[in-house]
């Protein structure tokens, strides 16, 4: 050791003690054995302890990974258990999307099957739409040229009226906005159809014949004298005698051959036999043109022919007879029920109609 020979400071503290005498040899010895074998005890001891540590830090470890190695396996049980339950619920549900699939794919061609019928049935639908259309349209011009045919050729009002209310009936059965037009002109045609007088042309044309029935009956203005007595009964002539019988006939016969006539009228036609059965056929004649020309809706010849008729037997027949006044009378209220005018057209409903079909034509 080196000597420090520097003067202290007088601040410094006090110097430490003067050290000890040494020891002996032996003894210094001694206590130097005794320091390694403790030493050597100390160190055994720690290699002791710490090979006792390992030991159980080892054991420890050991446990340790067994306990792991358990509860790995236990969760790689679980995890495998899971994963095949897993695996089977995939599987299943593998199972079940594959089924639903099928079904799909059979309910997509069913629906493919269906959407093909439902077109067919819809094409079928519209041909026999189209086609009842067609056929009610056919019956309605049917029906207005009957109706035309009825009012221009016989003047059947009542046969006309009733041929446009079925037109107009079978249109209603198809309700649809495109007829209106159509039934819109048939109504206006009916109106004016149910606005025109009635007349009766059967009872008419009865009543004409009963009169022609009746001319061969009607006696003559020229003819007109008193009537002969009539002759007595057979029974009666039995009962009488006779030169009474002979008397009373030769008073008829010299009655007939007088004849008492006013002067201050107007004088009858005279005329022969055979004028008066032309007359009688002529008159005839007249009344059956009168009743053709009602029948053909010829309304000023049917008016002509029974004014005729009616001033020839004003002028050539006895008026005073009951059958001339009563066919007299007859010819007067067939001249007052005379239809008159021309029956109106259904040109507005046939208009309608033709526009009609060509705009389904057009389409």
């Amino acid at each position: 050791m080196s000597t420090d020979n520097s003067i202290p400071s007088p601040d410094a503290a006090p110097a430490s003690p003067p050290p000890e005498p040494p020891e002996p040899p032996v003894a210094a010895a001694q206590r130097v054995g005794s320091w390694r074998f403790v030493a050597i005890v100390m160190v055994i001891a720690l290699l002791a302890l710490a090979g006792w540590q390992w030991l159980e830090t080892r054991r420890q470890l050991y446990e340790m990974r067994d306990a792991m190695r358990g509860e790995v396996t236990s969760r790689l049980a679980e995890v495998d258990a899971a994963s095949k339950e897993e695996r089977g619920a995939r599987q299943q549900l593998q199972e079940q999307i594959e089924s639903l699939q099928a079904k799909l794919g059979a309910a997509e061609s069913r629906l493919a099957e269906m959407e093909n019928q439902g077109a067919a049935l819809r094409g079928m639908y519209e041909d026999l739409t189209r086609g009842r259309e067609e056929s009610i349209l056919l019956e309605v011009e049917q029906a207005l040229t009957l109706a035309g045919q009825q009012l221009q050729l016989a003047g059947n009002v009542a046969a006309a009226t009733l041929a446009l209310q079925t037109a107009d009936a079978r249109l209603a059965h198809l309700d649809k906005p495109r007829y209106l037009p159509l039934r819109n002109a048939l109504a206006k045609d009916l109106g004016r159809l149910k606005a025109l007088p009635q007349v009766d042309v059967a009872g008419i044309s009865l009543r004409l014949e009963d009169i022609i029935g009746r001319v061969d009956k009607l006696p003559l203005r020229a003819l007109d004298r008193p009537a002969a007595d009539a002759k007595p009964a057979a029974d009666a002539e039995a009962n009488v005698a006779w030169w009474r019988l002979a008397m009373a006939d030769a008073w008829r016969q010299v009655r007939g051959l007088i004849r008492i006539q006013r002067f201050d009228r107007e004088e009858p036609p005279l005329l022969a036999p055979e004028q008066s059965f032309f007359l009688r056929e002529n008159l005839k004649l007249r009344l059956l043109n009168a009743r053709l020309a009602l029948l053909a809706r010829d309304h000023d010849t049917y008016r002509g022919e029974l004014n005729v008729a009616q001033d020839w037997l004003q002028r050539y027949f006895a008026a005073d007879d009951a059958v001339v006044k009563s066919a007299g009378e007859a010819l007067r209220q067939l001249l007052a029920a005379a239809p008159g005018g021309n029956l109106p057209g259904l040109d507005a409903s046939l208009a309608a109609l033709a526009k009609l079909r060509g705009g389904k034509d057009g389409r």
